[in-house]
């Protein structure tokens, strides 16, 4: 849906504060300076308390409320030795005037300073927003006969993207998925989920092979890995998938990645792979077609994990077991939806770490319309060669 230059303002103009505690604290400062000036009557200089309000304005406020504030105590002042005869123009309270005069002056300059650092650093989060959403845009619903969700979470307090990835997309070959987790940090990583995801929205379109298309994703991570400076652990795990028009399969391509899950009434299985060298190391092994198939049955549900998920730990330092918790929660029930799964997965994941980690986790859940009865075995399907091309 496009995004009107109406809506992008919105989204970039900085939300109101809110009023917390801390809010109060200026006009709690003068109300109790007026209070101790009514109760001493004039008999005690009070009023130089008045000259903490503006640096305290200046922590909530902008820089016309905090001039504002600045003014009113410094009228105060004046109202407050005005009362006592020959106190007004007293050299005393004329310092007090300079100094709430220099100090306001200061408190205004922190406030915009405040203000202006407010406001970039709002832009800097809506940029990374939007380029979370380039690199990982929301999962479609329904693709053709594919029913999707997907969940991401970075790791990294305070960052929208990290190194895990995925996408789907429906091309002539049928309904194309990745997923992925880049083994790496920072900026190079993010560098290179960007280069896997761009190349695969192209050559999805172009490859029929799901192995030639898993090795132009290979190419994109060998031409785009930072040379000479970059992290030489830099590689990505991934899953490339397939659902082929017209059959209830589905073809799988493991660039060791941990192997996909599928769950349904009859409970959860863990498919057999092929699995071969992550993209980024596929030049230390000879090509081949490690394509494997496996059937889906009606109500099964695909699951794909990165193992921010399967290595999550609770307490005592056991790995969240995702199959056994699957099969706990849907076997023996109705057929789930994708979105169940992806929302079971993720928040039963973060029930069961009770450390902090800084591992993504990204869930993408796939499901097929009208799919062959399921299949037996405990292993799922027999996986077979796919597809040359």
């Amino acid at each position: 849906m496009p995004v009107s230059r109406r809506d992008l303002r919105a989204a970039l103009r900085p939300p109101s504060p809110r009023r917390g505690w801390v809010w109060w604290l200026p006009l709690a400062a003068v109300a109790v300076d007026v209070l101790a000036e009514v109760i001493v009557r004039g008999r005690e200089p009070v009023s130089f308390m008045l000259i903490a309000v503006p640096p305290l304005a200046a922590a909530t406020r902008g820089p016309r409320g905090t001039a504002l504030s600045a003014v009113v105590c410094l009228g105060l002042q004046m109202w407050m030795a005005a009362r006592r005869p020959g106190h007004f123009d007293e050299q005393h309270h004329v310092a007090v005037y300079a100094a709430t005069l220099l100090i306001g002056i200061a408190s205004v300059a922190l406030a915009w300073q405040r203000e202006r650092n407010r406001q970039h650093l709002i832009r800097a989060h809506s940029v990374a927003e939007a380029m979370q959403r380039t690199l990982l845009r929301p999962v479609p619903p329904r693709l053709g006969p594919v029913r999707a969700a997907g969940s991401y979470e970075a790791g990294e307090g305070g960052t929208l993207v990290g190194g895990d990835l995925y996408d789907v997309c429906e091309t002539p070959f049928g309904v194309r998925a990745i997923i992925g987790d880049v083994r790496g940090k920072g900026l190079d990583a993010v560098q290179t989920v960007a280069a896997v995801l761009g190349s695969f929205r192209v050559s999805a379109h172009e490859w029929q092979s799901l192995s030639s298309l898993a090795e132009r994703l290979e190419l994109s991570v060998a031409r785009n890995s930072p040379a000479g400076e970059g992290d030489p652990e830099l590689f990505v795990t991934a899953l490339v998938l397939e659902f082929p028009p017209g059959g209830g399969e589905v073809r799988i391509v493991d660039r060791g990645h941990p192997s996909p899950l599928v769950v349904g009434p009859q409970g959860a299985r863990r498919l057999v792979t092929a699995p071969g060298l992550p993209l980024g190391l596929g030049g230390l092994t000879t090509d081949g077609d490690d394509t494997t198939v496996h059937q889906l049955g009606r109500g099964e549900v695909l699951v794909a994990i990165t193992d921010g998920v399967s290595e999550a730990r609770d307490a005592s330092g056991v790995f969240y077991p995702v199959l056994e918790r699957l099969n706990e929660h849907f076997a023996g029930g109705r057929a789930p939806d994708p979105e169940a799964v992806v929302s079971f997965v993720r928040a039963d994941a973060e029930r069961w770490s009770a450390r902090s980690d800084n591992d993504d986790r990204a869930v993408l859940a796939l499901s097929l319309d009208g799919g062959e009865p399921p299949c037996r075995g405990a292993e799922g399907a027999t996986a077979r060669p796919g597809p040359g091309g």
